[in-house]
C-alpha cells in the first residue's frame, strides 16, 4: 500500500517549524480538551445536582484511574512514534502493520483493565485510603467506569495512529460529537433518573464507545495504507516489539506519575472529604491547562519521529525549542489565568464555599507554576521522538515521581508541615528539578544523530 495526502495531512520534514506544529497541535490540544470534558461534566453534574459525597466520591477515582491506565495508554505513544517513522521514511507496509498490531494491542488491554478495575475496585479504594462514607459512591463508579475501557482504548490508539500523520482534526469531530452526548446523558440520567454517579460512569461509557466507533469506521475507509481491515486484525511480532519498546517505558513513567498522584491523594484523603472536593474540582481545572500544554509533546513526539524518519537531523533542535516555548507560553498564560478566575471556577463544580479554600491553595501552587511542567513534557516528548524511552523514564521516575513520594513521607509528615500548601508545593519543586535533568539527557542525546540531513 503507498501513503496518500489528504487535505488532513501535514507536511512535517520541510518548511516552516510553528506554522505546522500549531495546525497539528491546536486540534489536538481541542480534543484534550473536549476527552476533558467528560470527566469535567462528571465532576459539575455531580456537585451541583447529586448527593453531598459525589463530588468526593467521582473526583477520588482520578488518579486510580490514570494509574491503571496510564500503562497501557503509554502504548499508544509506541504506536504514535512507529507509524510516523514508518511515514517518514514511506514504508506503507509498516504503517499497515503498525495499524492493525495497534488495535489488537488496544482490545487485549481494555479487556484486562475491565477485568482488574471492576474486580478490585473495593481493595484499591481501601489502599488508597477513600473515607467510609465515600468508598461505597467510589466503587461503583468505578466498576462502571471501567466497563468503557476497550473503547477508551481503541479511541486513543486510533487517534495516535491519525496524529502519526498529521490528522488531527477528525478526532477533534469524533470527540466533538460524543462530547455532546456525555453531557446530554448526564444530565438525563442524573437529574431525571436519579441514578447519581452511576448515571455519570454510564454516560462516561456510552460516549467512548460512540468516539470509539467513528475512528474505526474512519480509519477503515482510508484508501492508503492507513486503511483499517479487520480480516488484519492480528499482532506483528516484530511490531510488537518495536511498540512495547517504546510504549512500555512511556506506559511506566506514567504509571509512576500516577502512582505518585496517588499517594499524594491518599495524603488529601486524610484531610477529609471538603478538602478532597476543593482538590478535585482544582484538579480538574488544572487538567485543561495540562492538556493545552500536552499536546505540544505530542506534536514535538510526531515531528521529531518523522523528521528521524525522513533523515531530516538538522530540524531536530527547532522542533524541540518551538514545542517547549510554544508550552511554556501557553501554560503560563492559562495557568495564571485559571487562577485569577478561580473562585468563580471551582463554584461552578461545587457551589459550597467551604471548598474555595483548599481548592485556591492548590491552584495558586500547581496552576501559577504549570509552565514548569509543559517544558518537562515537552522535552521529554522530544526525547522519545528520537527512539529513546528508557532514559526519559528513569529521570521521571527519580525526578518527579521519587522526589514528591520522598516529600510525602518526610517534609510533610513534619508536624507543623503537614498541611495542603506543604502537599501541593511538592508539584512544582519536582517539575523544576526533572525539568534540568531532562534537558541535559535531551543534549547528549541529540549528539548521537548527525547535524546535517541524510543525503
Amino acid at each position: 500500500m503507498g501513503l496518500a495526502k489528504n487535505k488532513y495531512s501535514i507536511d512535517m520534514c520541510s518548511g516552516p517549524i510553528l506554522p505546522g506544529l500549531l495546525r497539528l497541535v491546536l486540534p489536538l490540544m481541542l480534543s484534550s480538551i473536549l476527552q476533558l470534558l467528560f470527566n469535567a461534566a462528571d465532576i459539575i453534574v455531580v456537585g451541583n445536582f447529586a448527593s453531598e459525597n459525589s463530588l468526593a466520591a467521582v473526583g477520588s477515582t482520578t488518579s486510580l484511574v490514570n494509574l491503571m491506565t496510564n500503562l497501557f495508554l503509554g502504548l499508544s505513544t509506541g504506536a504514535n512514534v512507529l507509524t510516523a517513522h514508518y511515514m517518514g521514511a514511506k514504508d506503507g507496509e509498516g504503517v499497515s502493520k503498525t495499524i492493525h498490531t495497534s488495535f489488537f494491542i488496544s482490545i487485549v488491554s481494555g479487556v484486562l483493565l475491565t477485568l482488574i478495575g471492576t474486580v478490585f475496585a473495593d481493595d484499591l479504594l481501601i489502599l488508597m485510603q477513600t473515607p467510609d462514607e465515600v468508598r461505597e459512591l467510589s466503587a461503583l463508579y468505578l466498576r462502571i467506569y471501567f466497563f468503557g475501557m476497550i473503547a477508551m482504548l481503541v479511541y486513543n490508539f486510533g487517534s495516535s495512529i491519525l496524529r502519526s500523520k498529521g490528522d488531527t482534526k477528525m478526532p477533534l469531530y469524533f470527540l466533538a460529537i460524543a462530547g455532546v452526548v456525555n453531557v446530554v446523558l448526564n444530565l438525563i440520567f442524573v437529574i431525571v433518573f436519579k441514578m447519581d454517579v452511576a448515571g455519570v460512569a454510564l454516560a462516561t461509557v456510552i460516549s467512548q464507545v460512540v468516539s470509539a466507533a467513528m475512528i474505526v469506521i474512519c480509519l477503515a475507509r482510508e484508501t492508503d495504507c492507513y486503511k483499517f481491515d479487520i480480516r488484519k486484525l492480528r499482532p506483528d511480532k516484530k511490531i510488537v516489539l518495536k511498540i512495547l519498546r517504546i510504549g512500555i517505558p512511556a506506559g511506566f513513567q506514567g504509571v509512576v506519575f500516577a502512582l505518585s498522584n496517588v499517594v499524594l491523594q491518599s495524603s488529601i484523603n486524610g484531610f477529609g472529604p471538603v478538602v478532597m472536593a476543593g482538590s478535585a474540582a482544582s484538579a480538574s481545572i488544572e487538567g485543561f491547562v495540562w492538556v493545552a500544554m500536552n499536546a505540544f509533546s505530542q506534536g514535538a513526539i510526531t515531528f521529531v519521529s518523522q523528521n528521524v524518519g525522513a533523515g531530516k537531523y538538522s530540524r531536530l533542535n527547532r522542533i524541540a525549542f518551538t514545542s517547549c516555548a510554544s508550552s511554556a507560553v501557553t501554560g503560563l498564560l492559562l495557568g495564571n489565568l485559571a487562577f485569577v478566575f478561580g473562585e468563580q471556577l471551582l463554584s461552578i463544580y461545587d457551589p459550597r464555599p467551604e471548598i474555595l479554600d483548599p481548592g485556591l491553595t492548590r491552584m495558586k501552587l500547581v496552576c501559577c507554576f504549570y509552565f514548569v511542567c509543559g517544558l518537562m513534557d515537552c522535552i521529554v516528548g522530544a526525547i522519545r521522538g528520537m527512539g529513546y524511552a528508557v532514559t526519559p523514564t528513569v529521570v521521571s521516575l527519580l525526578g518527579a515521581c521519587g522526589l514528591r513520594i520522598l516529600w510525602v513521607f518526610t517534609v510533610f509528615r513534619i508536624p507543623e508541615y503537614h498541611t495542603e500548601f506543604m502537599l501541593f508545593l511538592s508539584y512544582p519543586l519536582s517539575w523544576g528539578i526533572t525539568f534540568m535533568v531532562h534537558f541535559i539527557c535531551f543534549i547528549f542525546m541529540r549528539r548521537k544523530f548527525p547535524k546535517k540531513d541524510a543525503a
